[in-house]
């Protein structure tokens, strides 16, 4: 029986793309996983994740992710291109399950959404190329193991992708709203550039604030 399992890294930052990820494993092999160390990807370091993610890498039957740009995300806030950030991550997910080279009998999905049955529902519906059993909870990278991979996969690569922003603009800190080194860079761009940086988030409260705060300064 194979089995896979999908989550996300990056869903809430300022900054940066989102990563969903999806890995197949048969189910023999979670044991193996679990004994190798993979849980949920944000109670790892982050040298401990690019490690799991070498071991997923090498024990999965397949390993697939999608890199979701700022401007897609903005998109589906404003309801141009989805109804809402759910509908997106959905969307791409049911996608990512579509595209599976591999047969798979089971799916797990970390939910979003705090009715994980009509996430699952949802994403059933935006199947195209295949029936697949599909459980949605919330948490779900705590409660299974090849959830937990997938997590790990995303975050791993959203890692990367924000240490290569950071290496053409500068400390950009994690992204996110709560981070202050956040914060300052997109202060310190707003001021001197008049809009937000391309790899920023329009549609989120925080930049919209930003821009606002200098608009009515008539700095820009």
């Amino acid at each position: 029986m194979r089995i896979a399992g999908v989550d996300e890294a990056g869903r809430g930052p300022a900054l940066g793309p989102m990563v969903i990820a999806c890995v197949v494993v048969r189910e023999e092999k979670l044991k193996a996983l679990e004994k190798a160390g993979v849980r949920d990807s944000k109670i790892l370091t982050g040298r401990r994740r690019r490690h799991l993610a070498e071991v997923i890498a090498r024990t999965a039957e397949e390993v697939v992710f999608r890199i979701v740009s700022p401007e897609e995300i903005d998109k589906a806030v404003e309801g141009v291109t989805y109804r809402n950030l759910n509908y997106l991550e959905a969307g791409l997910s049911a996608q990512l399950i579509d595209n599976f080279k591999t047969p798979v009998d089971l799916v797990y999905i970390d939910s979003p959404d705090p009715k994980p049955e009509r996430y699952a529902l949802l994403i059933q519906n935006m199947l195209k190329k295949r029936k697949v059993k599909i459980i949605a909870e919330n948490d779900a990278d705590k409660k299974y193991t090849v959830v937990a991979a997938a997590s790990i996969i995303a975050k791993v690569k959203r890692d990367s992708l924000i240490e290569e922003i950071a290496r053409e603009y500068g400390d950009i800190g994690s992204g996110y709203p709560g981070d202050w080194r956040t914060v300052k860079f997109l202060e310190d761009w707003i001021r001197e550039k008049g809009e937000p940086p391309p790899f920023a988030r329009k549609s989120w409260k925080t930049v919209k604030k930003i821009v606002e705060k200098y608009r009515s300064r008539r700095i820009i």
